[in-house]
């Protein structure tokens, strides 16, 4: 086990990059995705079910477990993985974007943010001090630096305003956070959709010096067009020798137009909220459950996929348990758009592996344009 926390690049196919990040807690495949564990739970899943579709790290949500059980607690209890049974690695986010969407009735200073608690209204402040306080007391492994993520679109003054903000916020983030060897501390990019503005972020961020880099303020509704014109060069402002993060992404065609242009990380909770609702992610696109074409039909969702859902179900008991709103059928949806989400990343590291991520994106692209099977 590494007692540090580092990261390898081991092979690059243009700009997309496979890696390893490794921690105390274990190793870490790049590119990776990370299921979202909002509340210490991925909804729907047990964690060895988890730790089964592939993935080698989940986040928890710090804006969540703060306010419950809170942070205290977890801490009380033995932290955080203990606490949800799970023994790798944890990245918990910082509470920023939370407070941003979630919370009514905020006041945001210089010093932080006091918001009033979705949860009861309870009043609480969380400022860059505090949030890297909640994240040890939850022991997670990768703690992310408190900032502020205005919502897209927004005019350049505002954008421009909120980076430098967070700028200062990283730098204090950087010093409350001390030195918590195997732990590790990502910075987080701003400045919207603008080059100089997300140039000076870096600069800013690489200056205080961190762990890791995140590309923060995207998929917060500037559309999949806008986004990636960011990503064609913001990651390229960022440290070759560190992993890159992309927060909050995304659907599958996303996800790899993110890793072709450099990034290492994601996250979503689409996955196990589509499956929740009743939305299947496969190879040949998404597949609506509920739809009555599925109601006779007794093949498997995606006849090459071996998840318990495809491996064991038809489209017509998943239609049915959907329909008499049984708590299997999220169960089953969720473990499979896992399972597809974990496969998509595999085979992104062994296409960059060999040399051949323009040929398998051409690949992925072709199979999800011929949609789904014909209905019987």
């Amino acid at each position: 086990m590494a007692e540090k926390f580092s990261f390898q690049l081991m092979a690059t196919d243009g700009k997309a990059r496979r890696g390893v990040i490794r921690t105390p807690r274990g190793e870490i495949r790049t590119p990776a995705f990370m299921p979202v564990g909002t509340a210490a739970t991925v909804k729907a899943m047990m964690p060895e079910s988890v730790a089964a579709t592939g993935a080698d790290i989940l986040l928890g949500n710090t804006y969540h477990l703060m306010l419950r059980p809170t942070a205290e607690r977890v801490d009380r209890l033995g932290g955080l993985h203990k606490f949800m049974n799970w023994s790798k690695p944890i990245l918990t986010d910082s509470g920023g974007f939370q407070v941003m969407s979630l919370s009514d009735l905020r006041k945001l200073t210089e010093e932080g943010v006091t918001f009033k608690s979705h949860v009861d209204g309870s009043r609480h402040f969380l400022s860059p001090e505090r949030s890297m306080e909640i994240q040890r007391l939850l022991g997670s492994d990768i703690v992310m630096c408190f900032d502020e993520c205005p919502a897209l679109p927004a005019d350049e003054k505002r954008v421009a305003q909120s980076m430098r903000l967070s700028m200062r916020w990283a730098q204090r983030s950087r010093d409350a956070f001390g030195d918590r060897p195997g732990h590790a501390l990502f910075g987080i990019m701003q400045g919207g959709v603008t080059p100089e503005l997300r140039e000076e972020s870096a600069k800013a961020l690489v200056e205080i010096g961190f762990d890791g880099y995140a590309v923060g303020g995207l998929a917060v509704g500037e559309g999949q067009e806008a986004m990636f014109g960011v990503l064609d060069y913001a990651p390229d402002f960022l440290p070759q020798d560190k992993p890159r993060y992309l927060m909050g992404v995304g659907k599958p065609d996303d996800i790899v137009g993110a890793v072709k242009r450099g990034i290492d990380m994601m996250d979503c909770v689409l996955p196990s909220r589509s499956g929740r609702t009743g939305q299947a992610w496969t190879r040949h696109g998404m597949v609506n459950i509920k739809n009555a074409r599925h109601q006779d039909d007794p093949r498997p969702l995606d006849e090459d996929c071996t998840c318990p859902a495809c491996r064991n179900y038809s489209r017509a008991y998943l239609h049915h348990v959907f329909r008499a709103k049984e708590m299997i059928c999220g169960m089953l949806l969720t473990w499979h758009n896992l399972h597809y989400y974990q496969e998509l990343m595999q085979g992104m590291r062994d296409a960059i592996e060999a040399g051949r991520f323009a040929a398998w994106e051409a690949e992925f692209h072709a199979q999800r344009a011929q949609g789904d099977i014909a209905p019987l």
